[in-house]
């Protein structure tokens, strides 16, 4: 329910760009839940709102401070390290070794291309090591750096392969046609993004972590899961329905669906029966479930795409402007030259942190319509349904340490989601059924 880290470190930008709408299986690591009950006694008074003691009142405050450091430190940090990489010419020396070793471009591109990305991953690692180590300062991860060079390592493979597969099929474009690359490679990425939505539950997270079926670990509540589902409107079947082990390695809550056709599922973390109670529970997941039933997750691949489409061309524009003043000090030969990608990567990069207040914009309005959901999805299976989302959104500010004072500036920048403050509030006003209106997205009962 906060801004998540994307599961996959794609070394790559193209791949960054298309991996951005995955649904992220892994948030801020963090150390399991301590044993309780799998439900706790409820709050013993409405929470009116985000409130902290004072101790845990100066760690979210330094903890959100460092993680905005963080974020415009690391961007800056990555225009340098390709502004080095270009200055450096690793990516011509990168490319000479590939052309000597074959004039078949497939094999250049295979060569090329993990060479690149490594050294990119090497270089970006510092900024990487210095968050995991902001999460275990502040308590918010329980993963060994063996575990987490491991989950690193594994992501990197996997956006090795992604990102040289793109590769290949960009500079194939960008050979093809020389005027229009940016527009049919902007085609081209559409159906990947949609296949790696797919087939990511079934096949990517599970690399990450552990499944079981829900109705083996908390039958009960899969039955009031079921009426949830219900009200919503949708069939899913309990064999399709997931507690994921995350306090293995996460401090932080959440109940999703994700996929859809063959791969949708519904998944509850761990973390959330250990924490929540079972109507809390049912609030998170009818927070998540509203962004499935309310089309979010195509309505964001085509925000996405438009934006990519934009930077593409953006991007096919200030390659020729950039290659035409630098591309001989840099050792480019032209565009459709392997060593012209950390230019496009450059020029992608500025153009996405500049986009980064529209994405965050209409995903704050996008989580505050599935708010309004989740309220309404439960109402009249959970009693007092705002009392239920305010403690819930308590418990996951107190959890992952949530800014209790972001500033406008932050909030329009990297806010994905509405400050906590905002959404406690909102949830102990929101009811229509009391005014005698009429619900935004679920029907009263």
């Amino acid at each position: 329910m906060r801004p998540s880290r994307t599961l996959l470190r794609l070394a790559a930008l193209l791949s960054l760009f298309l991996m951005a709408g995955l649904v992220a299986a892994a948030q801020q690591p963090s150390p399991p839940a301590p044993a309780q009950p799998a439900q706790p006694p409820a709050a013993e008074k409405q929470v009116k709102e985000y409130t902290l003691t004072p101790e845990k009142y100066e760690q979210a405050i330094a903890y959100s401070r460092a993680q905005y450091q963080l974020y415009f430190i690391g961007f800056v940090y990555g225009l340098a390290i390709l502004l080095v990489v270009l200055l450096a010419r690793l990516a011509p020396r990168f490319r000479d070794w590939a052309e000597r070793a074959s004039q078949r471009r497939v094999i250049q591109v295979i060569i090329f291309a993990p060479l690149l990305q490594l050294a990119l991953g090497v270089l970006g690692l510092p900024t990487d090591i210095y968050g995991h180590w902001l999460s275990l300062r502040y308590d918010q991860s329980v993963q060994g750096w063996g575990s987490w060079f491991w989950d690193y390592t594994k992501a990197g493979l996997i956006g090795l392969v992604i990102g040289t597969f793109l590769i290949w099929i960009l500079y194939g474009v960008v050979r093809r046609s020389p005027r229009r690359w940016w527009f049919y490679f902007w085609l081209a990425s559409l159906p990947i993004l949609v296949f790696l939505l797919f087939i990511a539950p079934v096949v990517i997270h599970p690399l990450f972590f552990k499944f079981e079926p829900l109705e083996k670990t908390q039958p009960a509540l899969v039955t009031e899961i079921e009426k949830v589902v219900e009200r919503g409107g949708l069939t899913i079947p309990r064999d399709r329905m997931f507690e994921m082990k995350a306090s293995e390695k996460l401090k932080s809550v959440s109940a999703y669906l994700t996929g859809f056709g063959a791969s949708k599922r519904v998944v509850v973390w761990d973390t959330t029966i250990g924490k929540m109670t079972v109507p809390q529970t049912l609030f998170v997941f009818g927070h998540e479930m509203g962004h499935y039933v309310l089309g979010h997750i195509p309505k964001r691949i085509a925000f996405i795409a438009v934006v990519l489409l934009v930077c593409l061309f953006l991007g096919y524009r200030g390659m020729h402007w950039a290659l035409g003043r630098w591309g001989e000090r840099w050792g480019v030969r032209g565009v459709d030259d392997w060593a012209s990608l950390p230019v496009l990567m450059l020029l992608l990069s500025l153009f996405g942190f500049l986009f980064s207040p529209a994405g965050s914009s209409y995903s704050r309005w996008q989580e505050h319509q599935a708010d309004v959901y989740g309220l309404e999805v439960i109402h009249g299976l959970v009693p007092e349904s705002g009392r239920v989302a305010g403690e819930a959104f308590q418990i996951l500010g107190e959890i992952n340490l949530a800014d209790p004072e972001p500033s406008t500036f932050i909030k329009v920048w990297l806010y994905s989601h509405p400050p906590l403050n905002e959404r406690i509030v909102f949830a102990q006003a929101y009811d229509p059924w009391g005014k005698g209106e009429k619900p935004q997205f679920v029907p009263a009962q």
